[in-house]
């Protein structure tokens, strides 16, 4: 068997070109073992219990990891399936650019309930938000993993507000302040009618 082959093949064919270690069961026998031997060969790169993504070939594997944006869209993605989980909340700012700063947690909105995962590559979790994801205003980003649905700035906008009402978090406001003028306000209104915000939007906007 051509190991580096086959593993290329099925990593390949796994949106954002991670996997799960039980993937791996239709290659090995074993493949608990097996996908630490192809880490240690610098095909695959684990990113936590049970999760690897793939090495990209101009990298070097002992340097490389993908940011926790995309690792959290990568397991998630693994978990539920291409184009089904969202990257919400603070995970949504960054990837929209509104928060400079990185930070050691990713929230990413799925459908079922499901508890934390803490990451293995480095200080992270990956947190899932339980939501009834296809209700939720999401766009297509790029990753260093691939294409991942995220929150638009009018969603990440609302979700923030709702879950911070006294402003109290420091990031979030900063997210909102610099996502506000991108912002569609017939879409926000949209958006926080849809979804039961309305008395969120009218606070957001009545502190602009």
């Amino acid at each position: 068997m051509n190991v580096k082959l086959t593993v290329a093949r099925l990593v390949a064919t796994a949106p954002l070109g991670t996997i799960r270690t039980s993937d791996l069961a239709e290659v090995y026998a074993h493949p608990r073992g097996e996908a630490r031997a192809l880490e240690r060969r610098g095909l695959l790169h684990r990113l936590g219990h049970g999760f690897y993504c793939a090495v990209p070939a101009e990298h070097d594997p002992a340097l490389w990891q993908p940011t926790i944006e995309a690792a959290a869209a990568g397991i998630a993605t693994a978990i539920y399936g291409d184009r089904v989980p969202v990257l919400t909340g603070l995970t949504a700012a960054r990837v929209q650019r509104a928060l400079p700063r990185a930070i050691d947690v990713a929230f990413v909105a799925v459908p079922t309930q499901r508890r934390p995962l803490q990451l293995l590559d480095r200080a992270g979790q990956v947190r899932f938000v339980t939501r009834a994801v296809t209700d939720l205003d999401a766009v297509l980003v790029t990753t260093d993993l691939g294409q991942v649905l995220a929150t638009t700035p009018e969603q990440t906008v609302l979700d923030l507000g709702r879950a911070d009402p006294h402003g109290q978090d420091v990031d979030a406001r900063e997210v909102i302040d610099a996502l506000w003028a991108e912002c569609d306000q017939a879409v926000l209104a949209d958006i926080a009618g849809r979804q039961r915000m309305q008395a969120t939007f009218k606070r957001l906007r009545a502190g602009r």
